[in-house]
């Protein structure tokens, strides 16, 4: 069996814990300056590190407090599992690490859902409380009555609603009634933390398990992979002039209900003192502003919001000298748009790559350091394994492969999740003698670095050969004329040689030159991209399933592209036109 090691020294730490106070009961905190935590962006309200410490504490107290004292009397009744549905807001933060305290395991809603979605998400996660945002407020009571979840246990996060008792009402209690102060609860590594949906390319979205133990190693991997790259460690906080105080700071618009966000906003930022801007949900222009008002350093991107940002006319007057960090994660980042969003960061300043899943919590590669010039960066590299990780390469047989062979990609850790939240069959599937199976296809070179090739789903087999529509898309999106801005390729039918085989087909979104050339001359971009196509790719990997031209791609609220939508909908078009013509 080959197994891929990690190159960061191992994880030491004893898992059994709760991870509260790995977050904010470490030593060196005690020295930590009064900075600010938190910023939102729309009011402009800030909130200090010790601002932010005595809100959670409140909460705590608030949620674990007797029902007989004015408390929610969390756990009092036997386990809980609270669901939380909003967009971002500056009490997401104090929720989930108040939760976590407690012990009270929380579920990860999609503050999008549709009814269908909120329904399966909540029946599923089986919840006996829900916060909830005042706009998604009207659905979350219609689902709950249909699921019998009493509307007394229904609380409101990130406004207020008259006759509903919110996160805010519960603190103002405890400071009101001085009640004394919850402490936190204790916790084993195996101690449910919350639930977390995927992706669901297979079936309806599963939660999956995150304990107490799977955090606090992400935390230290995290630390580990920071410290070796001598940037900013739980135990070495040095300043960065760039920013406003001095201090790294983030832009956190990305979701809080997904991993990403949930780690990046709610636990990271905890590992040195760090200011997080809070936006309610992505929007480009407040993106820019922010990262130019608020001095941003370090951002966390996924690539849907790299093309936004590229293809925005502000992008020439935004100030990103700040930015000493970049990384993109969630889903692939074509080549060509690395090399572009690097040419408008700061000299020396590179885009780093990272790979994870819900099911590891959250990263298993990431961007990687020097050592010593062993491991020099290369574009389009998710980087090496992080600390603790151990990985393989599955070929279709079984059998591994070799460096440099595509195979499927298999890890291991202190961060593996505990499986999936009441479906067995799934965790069985997925979770494999100790092996999480990412369903991801990968390659590694010799020098232990992984590089993302595709879905294993969306993999196209044409006349016995493997077709990646993400290197289809990479060729496509680097084609220099820059008429198009996005592009999504899927494999359809109806165009192979057989009925059964499918060929792949892309689907484009016009930048303003492509629009106005396509308003001049009707065909011209696609004829463009199909010479352009035809020169550099192999003939079997030419769209012979033709070409569209879209108004957006649909992604994911976490930037993964939607095929099997583009398929459903072609494939819909394709059946009506067969059934008119009989």
């Amino acid at each position: 069996m080959k197994i891929h090691r990690s190159l960061y020294p191992p994880i030491d730490v004893d898992l059994n814990d709760n991870v509260h106070n790995h977050l904010f009961n470490r030593p060196e905190q005690k020295l930590w300056p009064n900075y600010t935590a938190y910023i939102d962006y729309d009011t402009q309200e800030r909130r200090s590190y010790y601002q932010f410490l005595e809100r959670t504490h409140d909460a705590v107290t608030g949620m674990g407090t007797d029902v007989s004292l004015g408390g929610l009397g969390l756990g009092a009744e036997g386990p809980e599992m609270v669901g939380i549905l909003s967009e971002n807001c500056m009490d997401w933060p104090v929720l989930v690490n108040a939760l976590l305290a407690l012990t009270a395991p929380f579920s990860l809603l999609s503050f999008y859902s549709t009814k269908f979605e909120l329904s399966h998400g909540m029946r599923l996660s089986k919840l006996t409380r829900l916060f909830v945002h005042p706009n998604a407020l009207p659905l979350a009571l219609e689902v709950a009555r249909e699921l019998d979840l009493s509307e007394e246990r229904i609380y409101v996060l990130g406004g207020s609603v008259p006759g509903r008792r919110s996160l805010d009402d519960i603190i103002r209690l405890v400071r009101t009634k001085k009640l004394p102060r919850v402490g936190v609860r204790p916790a084993q590594r195996d101690t449910l933390a919350y639930l977390v949906f995927s992706s669901g390319t297979s079936g309806l979205p599963k939660g999956v398990k995150i304990s107490h133990g799977n955090i606090i190693f992400s935390l230290y991997q995290c630390g580990s992979a920071v410290q070796e790259a001598g940037k900013l460690a739980p135990v070495c906080v040095p300043l960065l002039a760039p920013t406003l105080e001095g201090i790294a700071t983030g832009l956190g618009f990305m979701p809080m209900y997904h991993s990403f966000g949930l780690h990046t906003i709610c636990f990271r930022t905890f590992l040195a003192p760090t200011t997080q801007v809070i936006l309610a949900k992505w929007r480009v222009e407040a993106c820019l502003d922010a990262i130019h008002r608020y001095r941003i350093s370090h951002l966390s991107l996924i690539p849907s919001v790299v093309y936004q940002v590229l293809n925005h006319p502000n992008i020439e007057k935004c100030d990103l000298s700040a930015v000493v960090s970049t990384t993109c994660g969630a889903a692939h980042l074509p080549p060509s748009m690395n090399e572009k969003l690097a040419g408008y960061l700061p000299s020396g300043t590179s885009v780093s790559e990272g790979y994870g899943m819900s099911e590891i919590a959250t990263m298993a590669n990431a961007a990687y350091g020097q050592w010593d010039g062993h491991v020099d960066p290369v574009p389009g590299s998710a980087g090496i394994l992080w600390a603790g990780v151990e990985a393989r390469l599955v070929r279709e047989d079984g059998t591994d492969a070799a460096v440099g062979e595509v195979g499927e990609l298999y890890m291991r850790g202190g961060n593996t999740s505990l499986g999936y939240w009441d479906n067995e069959k799934a965790t069985q599937e997925t979770f494999v003698d100790g092996w999480v199976r990412s369903g991801d296809l990968f390659r590694v070179d010799a020098n232990g670095r992984f590089f993302f090739v595709e879905r294993a789903k969306d993999t196209l087999k044409i006349s016995g050969t493997q077709v990646s529509p993400a290197e289809i898309e990479d060729v496509l999106i680097a084609m220099p004329s820059k008429v198009i801005t996005d592009i999504a390729v899927a494999g359809v039918h109806g165009h192979g040689r057989t009925s059964d085989e499918t060929v792949p087909r892309a689907w484009i979104t016009l930048s303003e030159k492509g629009k106005q050339l396509e308003a001049t001359n009707p065909g011209a971009v696609i004829k463009q991209l199909d010479k352009w196509a035809c020169a550099n790719l192999s003939k079997f990997k030419w769209l012979r399933g033709g070409y569209e031209i879209v108004q957006e791609i649909p992604k994911s609220p976490t930037g993964k592209t939607l095929r099997r939508t583009l398929q459903e909908q072609y494939e819909k078009r394709r059946r009506n036109s067969s059934h008119s013509k009989l």
